[in-house]
């Protein structure tokens, strides 16, 4: 058996993948290297990625200027614990974060990936309470069809429906949940769309120590698209009864969605800011979690402390590719390049409307979304993409792709008519 079947083997054997079952191991592709937007195969095939790796590899794979940042932090030190510590990387990354996010957010708590900077959020939230002498509030509110990671706080805040964890419903934490926002990003305002978060909040408000919710894109939960007056009335409604809220933005941060961060829609500035995915441009697993000084004035009031330490807090690798992926994007044509898959992705999965199977089809930044009348099979629409040369990790009803914002017209245009014609044939 040469290597390559033999890697394949172990893997089937003991590779636990996500979602996935050990007794039916899915079968894997292989990857060997990527370069660019695209994904090479021990087979030697190339595949056009139009996932950003989980929506991560904003600038692609193998850049010079990331790759350089790895290996000069590399030679200094690659990690040191955070505790009665500090490092250069850490200290300007976060100065970084705190000119580029609502200027209310001063804070900011280094941590390992966007769950656990939910799980942050989440015991600020309820420490800035506690300082404040209102232990009382420590429930939470969101809106359903919202995704927001897979460990126990965080999945309490997922749908309880769809949320991929009704195995777990029993021991977690209830919290409330509106109904998810009604409109869509473009169409006219109707208070209508608000009733239901509103009267939850005017019933509750006195268990509520935050609001969380993801701005403008609810990713994993559906890639729905929402309006910006209704992340503005939850705003508002928020600031009126002296509730928290809390914006995940670890799926639309850093330009996904054709703004640096998806609140900037709305116009409005959480109180705490949840950071992930493309923070480092998919080369390290690296989160932050951003408060304002009110919230971090709260927590530390009587000598209190936040309650968190992860071991790998501020890795510097992370903090310093994490500087030098917001420097290249900054620098670049990041906001016409984002328009610019916008627009293709409208125009080259438009065809889909025309097809008997599928029920949407949605655009925002660089986000394209193909919604089935019915669940896709996930292997076996892979395996389709796979033999075009196109790498799309479809879930639940949905085909969607959210590809480097590196791209070229030419790679969106095949990535495009690939959907469509897969899309085509279910």
């Amino acid at each position: 058996m040469d290597r390559r079947h033999w890697l394949a083997q172990q893997d089937r054997d003991h590779v636990w993948h996500p979602y996935a079952s050990i007794a039916h191991p899915p079968l894997a592709t292989m990857i060997v290297s990527a370069d660019g937007v695209r994904l090479y195969t021990a087979e030697g095939q190339a595949l056009i990625d139009g996932m950003s790796s989980w929506w991560a590899a904003i600038h692609g794979y193998n850049h010079p200027v990331l790759n350089n940042a790895a290996h000069d932090q590399i030679d200094r030190m690659s990690h040191v614990m955070f505790g009665g510590i500090t490092h250069e990387p850490a200290v300007a990354l976060a100065s970084m974060l705190v000119d580029l996010t609502p200027e209310p957010l001063q804070k900011v708590f280094f941590a390992d990936s966007g769950s656990v900077s939910v799980e942050v959020a989440i015991k600020m939230a309820v420490q800035y309470w506690h300082g404040m002498g209102c232990p009382e509030k420590n429930r939470f509110l969101t809106v359903r069809s919202g995704y927001h990671g897979d460990t126990f706080g965080a999945m309490a805040l997922c749908d309880p429906v769809t949320g991929m964890h009704e195995h777990f419903t029993s021991v977690l934490q209830q919290h409330y949940f509106a109904e998810s926002p009604g409109c869509r990003f473009d169409e006219p305002w109707d208070d209508a769309y608000i009733q239901d978060f509103k009267q939850l909040m005017e019933a509750r408000h006195q268990q509520l120590a935050a609001v969380v919710l993801e701005p403008i894109v609810q990713g994993a939960g559906g890639m729905r698209f929402y309006s910006p007056e209704y992340l503005r009335q939850v705003k508002m409604l928020c600031d009126a009864h002296d509730v928290l809220l809390v914006a995940d933005e670890i799926a639309t941060g850093f330009g996904r969605t054709g703004e640096l961060f998806a609140c900037n829609y709305a116009g409005i500035s959480p109180d705490i800011m949840c950071l992930g995915k493309a923070l480092t441009g998919g080369y390290m697993t690296l989160a932050a979690t951003l408060a304002t000084n009110r919230v971090s004035r709260g927590i530390s009031k009587n000598g209190g402390v936040l309650m968190h330490g992860p071991t790998f807090m501020a890795n510097p690798l992370a903090c310093a590719v994490a500087a030098a992926s917001i420097r290249l994007l900054l620098d670049g044509p990041w906001r016409e390049n984002v328009h610019r898959i916008e627009q293709r992705l409208l125009s080259g999965l438009a065809p889909c409307r025309g097809f008997s199977g599928v029920a949407d089809v949605r655009a925002l930044g660089a986000i394209g979304v193909v919604e089935m009348k019915t669940p896709v099979d996930l292997a076996a629409v892979q395996k389709q993409f796979v033999n075009q040369g196109v790498w799309i990790r479809p879930f639940g009803k949905l085909i969607y792709t959210m590809p480097p914002y590196i791209i070229s017209d030419n790679d969106l245009d095949l990535l495009t008519r690939t959907i469509v014609r897969v899309a085509q044939s279910l």
